[in-house]
């Protein structure tokens, strides 16, 4: 039957619209765009980074979620229990950070956007379990398919949508705005069916974090260059990382409006990153993961430099869409060889658990690390700050190097699915 027909696909769909909607307002452009507006320092705007570490360590409570009943809910089912109590609170956050005042109090501002982070990654453990348990097998690569979309969809509603309301509305009522667009996931949670709970013994908390993360992580451990390779992950982001937490300040610094950030660096730069996946699915294909993480590491690297350039051209409208285009064109190219190349050192008996375990530890070092870009910023000037995130992708790539002489992944590479 044609998917847009079914109603478990659009149910995924607007599940994965919910699950966007948040991420830009606390760990994203918009809430750095409010706090440049506030005069907030660049320091202090770097440590927002530390807002979405929630993203990054759901795994230590989602055996939690998966495990225990929804409290007053419960007859609902435990997927659609736990949503619809998470989903309230998430907008009464959301609508609490909008009414907060940045230039008087960040501290509140960054606490309630870190309440807003942390219910965000509960609402996707949930959603997460929920995609895989209402679909049969074969119909998984469908439903991630409308989850990605919904969820992209969001990205562009939520953060250059939010933006674009603040002329209007002022930032309250554009995050009220935000707000409301997480009655579509409230919606999809009412109209979806619970799958029926499979007959299974209950097995406690501590067993739970043992089998998801303990067994798969000492899997790793048994691995030749274990080490190395944790290293290589942490590290491969790590100047896309810092580059991109100081890009609103950046923008703004040189002049560009709000609503240019929204249009290019919002809208704009999420088309490039799709279509530098989209490219880089055949990049993997036709070289290798081998040498395309090579090839697209560099350009990743490089692509930094064009920060440099357009903060030498100064208020210059080409070379803003240049660089937003270059960089996440790039980015993208990046991401689709780095995945392939993840997916490649799961083991057979941990595919899924070790795969989101070692995704979800790469974004630890980020955000943490990250956090000091704007300290960097303030030190060394715009030029020298993006000469050095520039620089900071070398030891990645030396180690990418290294690791590709003495564990080459299986060649010839099948093409992937594009990362989207």
């Amino acid at each position: 039957m044609p998917i847009l027909r079914e109603r478990r696909f659009l149910v995924l769909l607007a599940l994965g619209f919910s699950a966007g909607v948040p991420l830009p307002l606390v760990a994203g452009q918009v809430l750095r765009q409010w706090f440049t507006e506030s005069g907030i320092s660049l320091t202090d705007i770097g440590l927002t980074a530390l807002i979405g570490l929630a993203y990054s360590l759901k795994f230590l409570w989602s055996p939690a979620l998966d495990t225990v009943a929804p409290p007053f809910l419960s007859r609902l089912g435990r997927r659609r229990g736990w949503l619809l109590l998470i989903q309230p609170f998430l907008i009464l956050a959301i609508l609490a950070t909008g009414f907060s005042n940045p230039a008087t109090g960040p501290l509140g501002t960054a606490a309630l956007a870190a309440l807003v982070a942390f219910l965000s990654a509960s609402q996707d453990i949930v959603v997460d379990a929920h995609r895989i348990e209402i679909l049969e097998e074969k119909e998984q690569g469908y439903g991630l398919a409308c989850y990605i979309w919904g969820y992209r969809l969001a990205l562009l509603a939520s953060g250059g949508g939010t933006l674009w309301m603040v002329g209007a509305l002022g930032w309250g009522g554009a995050y009220a705005y935000a707000a409301a667009l997480m009655l579509v996931g409230v919606a999809a949670t009412l109209a979806s069916r619970e799958a029926p709970a499979p007959a299974t013994q209950h097995v406690p908390w501590a067993t739970r974090l043992n089998v998801s993360v303990v067994q798969p992580f000492a899997d790793f451990m048994r691995r030749p260059l274990w080490l190395a390779i944790l290293l290589f992950i942490a590290l491969f982001k790590l100047g896309e990382a810092l580059a991109g937490i100081m890009t609103t300040p950046f923008y703004r610094s040189l002049g560009f409006s709000r609503e240019d950030v929204a249009a290019v660096a919002t809208v704009f730069g999420l088309f490039a990153t799709l279509g530098g996946a989209l490219a880089g699915g055949w990049v993997v294909a036709r070289l290798g993961t081998a040498r395309a993480l090579v090839v697209t590491g560099l350009g990743q690297m490089l692509s930094n430099l064009m920060y440099v350039a357009l903060a030498h051209a100064g208020h210059d409208y080409p070379m803003l869409w240049a660089q937003v285009g270059i960089e996440n064109f790039t980015d993208g190219l990046a991401d689709a060889a780095f995945v392939t190349y993840l997916s490649s050192l799961t083991s057979r008996a941990f595919t899924a658990t070790q795969y989101a375990l070692l995704s979800s530890l790469a974004a630890v070092p980020l955000r943490t690390l990250g956090a000091s870009s704007g300290w960097l910023a303030e030190s060394l000037g715009w030029p020298g700050f993006f000469l050095m995130t520039t620089a900071a992708a070398l030891p990645a790539m030396a180690i990418m190097v290294f690791l590709l002489w003495r564990l080459p992944p299986p060649e010839p590479a099948r093409a992937v699915e594009p990362v989207l």
